[in-house]
């Protein structure tokens, strides 16, 4: 791990912004045309199920999901700045910012040394963020505005974090994937649940839902501001959103009726694009793969699919190796 220069004093530490800006790239969902059907099957896929599925079938949804808490039995800070770590176990911390600072950073360095920065909202109230990293070593520090792009350290803690299910950093709702009970997403998710026959029909019938209903919204995707994050039922209701967007909407929906999904971040081809994986006990993680035609699985994200033809996004996905991801939500 890094040097990490904590004192104590505040220091002023110069940012590199690129989370402040996330997903200004984002691929716009222009897929190369091409006329040839070259879908790809992942290489974990299931072997093909030749008997007729059961049309009375029903899958067992949730009515109650994860939803994170700030339990108050481990909690680090100073006046104004709290990290509840009571559920660290469960794959996530509390962060909460009630100082006076017009802006508010947070940096978690995870095991393998890379960190993720984030906006705090301020105002006293916690906010949810995933252990993405998996068992070991954690750094967090919380960072004030001091002046232009200069940000003082106002608070450092280490976590030591051994989860009790490798699975649950991607089934609570987090910063970038917010939900709640009340939240239209997670009824549109119950809904689609109900009326599919298993796991694999539900994520099919949410990718169905999501890349037909949401358009891509470029007049965002050219101007998007500064710490920008998805609110994934002003998502739905708009109707439009960038790909950041369809990949919180998607992870949303998905998480709320158990299924593990990562909200990934990084590269499609030279665009700074968001997809998702998701976990099937048939499969195993499904790395950028979120189509099953019943027989098999085809490399797909939810923005390229929205408003481009098959073939041209599978020609474009090809086996997956346009995706470098650099982060995991």
């Amino acid at each position: 791990m890094a040097d990490r220069k904590i004192s104590s004093f505040l220091h002023l530490l110069i940012f590199a912004l690129t989370a402040a800006s996330l997903l200004t790239g984002c691929g716009g969902g222009q897929a190369p045309a091409s006329d040839t059907d070259t879908s790809e099957t992942a290489n974990d896929a299931p072997e093909k199920d030749t008997e007729k599925a059961d049309p009375g079938k029903k899958r067992e949804s949730l009515r109650q999901f994860l939803l994170p808490e700030a339990s108050g039995t481990v909690v680090y800070g100073i006046e104004n700045i709290s990290i509840d770590a009571s559920n660290t176990a469960e794959g996530y911390v509390m962060v909460q910012y009630g100082g006076s600072a017009d802006k508010v950073k947070m940096q978690i360095t995870i095991p393998d040394g890379t960190e993720y920065t984030y906006n705090l909202a301020g105002g006293g109230s916690y906010e949810s963020f995933p252990l993405s990293g998996g068992d070991g070593a954690y750094h967090i520090e919380v960072l004030e505005h001091a002046y232009d792009d200069m940000y003082a350290l106002a608070f450092a803690q280490d976590l030591d974090v051994t989860l009790n299910d490798g699975f649950k950093p991607f089934l609570y709702p987090n910063q970038y994937a917010w939900y709640t009970q009340e939240s239209q997403a997670a009824a549109l998710a119950l809904e689609l649940s109900d009326s599919s026959p298993d796991d694999l029909g539900f994520v099919e019938n949410v990718y169905l839902y999501v890349t037909g209903n949401i358009t891509y919204d470029k007049e965002l995707a050219a101007s998007i501001p500064a710490g920008y994050i998805p609110d994934v039922d002003r998502t739905l209701s708009a109707g439009t959103g960038i790909c950041f967007d369809y990949a919180a909407l998607m992870t949303a929906m998905l998480r709320s009726q158990g299924i593990p999904t990562k909200l990934e971040v990084g590269y499609s081809g030279e665009a700074y694009h968001a997809w998702i994986d998701v976990y099937l006990e048939e499969s195993g993680w499904v790395d950028k793969v979120i189509e099953f035609d019943g027989q098999d699985w085809t490399l797909m994200d939810p923005t390229l699919a929205a408003g481009n033809n098959r073939s041209s996004v599978g020609a474009y996905i090809g086996d997956g190796s346009n995706y470098t991801t650099k982060y995991s939500y």
